[in-house]
């Protein structure tokens, strides 16, 4: 589930930008979909009624966790199940990022200016109150961040 960025409260749930995901590759699951959602991210979907975080994650995971407080929590199990991309703001400086990325992620990403992501109608939104990075948890991952022909910088991690 894509939750609030700070400059628009109005709306909990945002979603990735299609681009996005295609640049990817297909993934397993999304274990964060919104219950109802104008496209696919995975081809399995968790929604909040599964509770994602609680659930078994199998095959290569797709995660734009919920922003904020658990967002760790979501990183932490990326990094346990060792084959996921997840998507989060650019904290480098926060505890999560010290915790959950820089000493466990394979690759970063940080894309190039800020994401602007979709409302659940499928709507382009304003740009996101921070920019973003994709994370990726396993070597097969680290390997699609570098050769995505998304705009912005890899880094090898591990």
């Amino acid at each position: 589930m894509d939750t609030s960025f700070e400059r628009n409260k109005s709306q909990d749930e945002w979603l990735t930008p299609p681009y996005v995901i295609e640049a990817l590759g297909s993934f397993d699951l999304d274990p964060c979909s919104p219950i109802k959602r104008p496209w696919d991210t995975a081809k399995n979907h968790f929604t909040k009624k599964q509770d994602g975080l609680s659930q078994v994650w199998k095959g290569r995971v797709w995660c734009n966790p919920p922003y904020g407080t658990e967002t760790s929590k979501w990183l932490g199990k990326c990094s346990k199940h060792k084959n996921a991309i997840a998507l989060t703001f650019a904290r480098t400086e926060t505890k999560m990022f010290f915790e959950q990325v820089w000493s466990k992620a394979d690759a970063v990403f940080f894309i190039k200016g800020r994401l602007r992501f979709y409302t659940l109608k499928g709507i382009e939104g304003d740009s996101a109150g921070s920019p973003s990075v994709l994370i990726a948890y396993g070597k097969r991952n680290a390997k699609i961040l570098q050769n995505c022909d998304l705009q912005g910088k890899f880094i090898q991690l591990k």
